[in-house]
């Protein structure tokens, strides 16, 4: 046990400012001085006032708790009777809630739909004229390609034909 070696202990100590004489009274002037005007109000003006608070909180509770205490024997009578109220008042509360968000969404669903065919209906009789108007127009462009393509077959049979005369 002899042979391990002894922990040094270091002590590290904070360095000390280097300041001036004339900083020294600036700083101990600074460090003297009490807490500011404001915060001397504001600790006025709120101690009275949580004070109360905290009073008419503490009234509260006791109020509760005496209340409590009186009323539990009565809800120990009547418990047979209180217990199935409470449940029944609860399931009919669930209930209501449950059919009026029921509703809602019913009512949501069919303004979607109304809205839905009316969109729809609005644009079937302008896509149905688009549409033919484009047939149309097709069936323009396919006969007068039909008519160049004939005049071209028109025109290559005779030359064909003024070639194998002139032969």
């Amino acid at each position: 046990m002899a042979d391990r070696p002894q922990p040094h202990q270091i002590q590290v100590r904070p360095a000390q400012p280097r300041f001036d004489v004339g900083d020294y009274k600036g700083m101990q002037s600074q460090q003297h001085q009490g807490p500011s005007t404001g915060k001397i109000l504001a600790v006025i003006t709120l101690l009275p006032v949580g004070g109360t608070l905290l009073c008419l909180a503490g009234l509260t509770l006791m109020g509760t708790v005496i209340a409590l205490l009186c009323a539990a024997p009565l809800f120990l009578v009547f418990s047979p009777v209180l217990v199935p109220a409470a449940i029944v008042l609860g399931l009919a509360v669930t209930a209501f809630i449950t059919s009026g968000a029921f509703g809602l969404t019913g009512l949501s669903s069919l303004s979607w739909v109304t809205n839905f065919l009316r969109r729809a209906t609005g644009t079937v009789p302008e896509q149905l004229d688009s549409a033919k108007r484009r047939m149309a127009d097709m069936g323009e462009y396919l006969g007068q390609k039909t008519k160049e393509m004939g005049q071209d077959v028109q025109h290559k049979a005779q030359e064909t034909k003024r070639t194998t005369e002139t032969r």
